[in-house]
């Protein structure tokens, strides 16, 4: 009988090596757009890893439009305007007005994971007051609301595309005090739309002005109309030929107070020409009981002089009493 041979795993063990690797390819990174392909000359992913901090910077700003209970329907169409106006914005149930409303508040911003807040802020249903708030380390500037003009009301003839890109232009006395050049940083992070946002069209069709007037910040928000006509094409840098039309809201901003914190800390400034709605109303209400005490004196001055100069007795009086 034949010696049986004896079996040996080399082959087997050269046909496993000599397979070829049929997996599927790492999958590239995933970004906002997509898949992004690598480069032909990109680094390899340890070097990649340590020039992390060298990636360009992503706006990513969220902002939080809320306001307090009680509001009037005036006040609550203004925010509802501004809503419209900026798209990387979220709208939250309406906070109470208390002394803790900020702790609420600071936790809502981590919640919706929002980096600033527009709290519109009701009083005696007749003053609004608007917290401008970076969270969660500030600054925070609260304003007066005054001359508030909605959409609805103004009736304009100006139209721009919802969710288009705004330009912001700031009047030249913005860069003449220190506390004005941090108003217009905030004003700058929170109403520039983001670029890449998702609810953003990427283009710029009207403009947002801020300018400083008697102590006090105007808001105005103008169309960029361009003749479409094709014979008349506007060429690159023919501002000649474009022309502004306002669309709205109208509000006046009247700062009464810089805060170190998020909505509260120390104070970093203070407007010394502010004088609240009280004092104003007040100071109203003195002068019309001044008038109504003016002719008091006045009735009263009039019978001391009836008595000191009485009339003399008509002689003809009773002449024809008796027929």
């Amino acid at each position: 009988m034949a010696k049986k041979r004896k079996r040996t795993d080399a082959p087997a063990k050269a046909a496993v090596a000599e397979k070829p690797d049929d997996s599927a390819p790492e999958r590239p990174p995933r970004t906002l757009f997509g898949f992004k392909e690598p480069a032909p000359d990109a680094e390899p992913a340890s070097e990649a890893a340590g020039s992390a901090a060298a990636a360009p910077f992503r706006n990513k700003e969220k902002v939080l439009i809320t306001c307090s209970r009680r509001i009037t329907y005036r006040y609550r169409h203004l925010m509802q305007d501004i809503l419209s106006l900026l798209p990387h914005a979220k709208k939250d149930s309406k906070v109470e007005s208390k002394q803790s409303k900020g702790n609420a508040l600071n936790e809502l911003l981590e919640l919706r994971s929002c980096s600033s807040c527009l709290f519109f802020e009701c009083r005696k249903q007749k003053d609004l007051y608007l917290w401008m708030v970076k969270s969660p380390g500030g600054p925070s500037v609260k304003f007066l609301v005054n001359a508030v003009h909605t959409m609805e009301e103004l009736k304009l003839t100006g139209n721009h595309l919802k969710g288009s890109r705004p330009l912001l232009t700031f009047s030249t006395n913005f860069d003449e005090q220190p506390h004005w050049m941090l108003v217009k940083e905030m004003i700058t992070q929170i109403f520039a739309t983001p670029k890449d946002h998702r609810k953003v069209k990427p283009f710029h069709d009207h403009v947002f002005a801020f300018s400083i007037v008697d102590g006090h910040v105007w808001f105005r928000n103008y169309q960029i109309s361009v003749p479409h006509n094709e014979i008349d094409k506007v060429d690159k840098g023919g501002l000649d030929k474009m022309t502004l039309i306002e669309v709205g809201p109208r509000f006046c901003l009247n700062p009464i107070k810089i805060f170190g914190g998020s909505f509260g800390g120390p104070t970093w400034y203070e407007n010394p020409f502010y004088i609240s709605p009280n004092q104003i109303r007040a100071l109203e209400k003195r002068q019309k009981a001044g008038k109504y005490a003016k002719k008091v004196k006045a009735k009263v001055k009039r019978k001391m002089h009836e008595m000191e100069n009485t009339l003399e007795p008509d002689e003809f009086a009773e002449l024809w009493k008796g027929e």
